[in-house]
């Protein structure tokens, strides 16, 4: 299939089939409606996909490392078994989005709404929560290590199966989550004090 001819045809509007195999750099599409697609071992790396909406999208084994969602909307999606490392999903609403066994390290979420989102056997590691808005959120079995949360409080959402060493944040917004005894040693530095070995 070819994807942009695809997207031409159909008036920047996809519903109902399959995109298996594609293999894409560097491209740039804008206010593209991807609706109850399943995107399979594709590779479409390095490219915009900016002001666009998924909804009923599922994503297995794909790469779209480095790849700028930005200003998109994610409803009912499932990222499974992929690759994200460094892509964009600033301004996104991400809403009923499980992420799993997907490596999603050093992506930026900034000032994106998530709810209903589950983190399920993946890495975030370096990546970026600022100025979020969360509700109902699972990390489990998920890595945090050395992820930035900036103004994005993590009231109730439970930590304690995840990896959270490195993790930067303020005492302000890991007030109110769920740890395990472990984990409270990765965050003494917040209280200023230090663990003599």
């Amino acid at each position: 299939m070819d994807l942009l001819e695809e997207i031409k045809n159909n008036d920047r509007q996809i519903q109902n089939i399959n995109i298996d195999y594609i293999k894409i750099d560097n491209i740039s599409l804008e206010d593209v409606e991807f609706q109850k697609v399943v995107f399979s071992k594709c590779n479409i790396t390095s490219s915009r996909l900016e002001n666009s909406s998924f909804y009923n999208v599922s994503f297995n084994n794909c790469n779209f490392s480095n790849t700028s969602f930005e200003n998109s909307t994610f409803h009912n999606c499932k990222f499974d078994n992929c690759k994200i490392e460094g892509a964009s999903f600033i301004e996104n609403s991400i809403f009923e989005v499980t992420f799993q066994d997907t490596n999603a390290n050093l992506i930026n979420l900034s000032n994106t709404h998530l709810r209903n989102t589950k983190f399920i056997n993946t890495t975030l590691k370096n990546s970026y929560f600022q100025e979020n808005k969360l509700k109902n959120i699972e990390f489990e079995n998920t890595d945090l290590r050395q992820v930035q949360f900036f103004k994005t409080s993590l009231a109730n959402v439970d930590l304690s199966s995840s990896i959270i060493e490195g993790m930067s944040i303020s005492l302000e917004d890991i007030k109110g989550a769920v740890i395990n005894e472990l984990q409270s040693i990765d965050l003494l530095y917040l209280i200023g004090v230090k663990l003599k070995k």
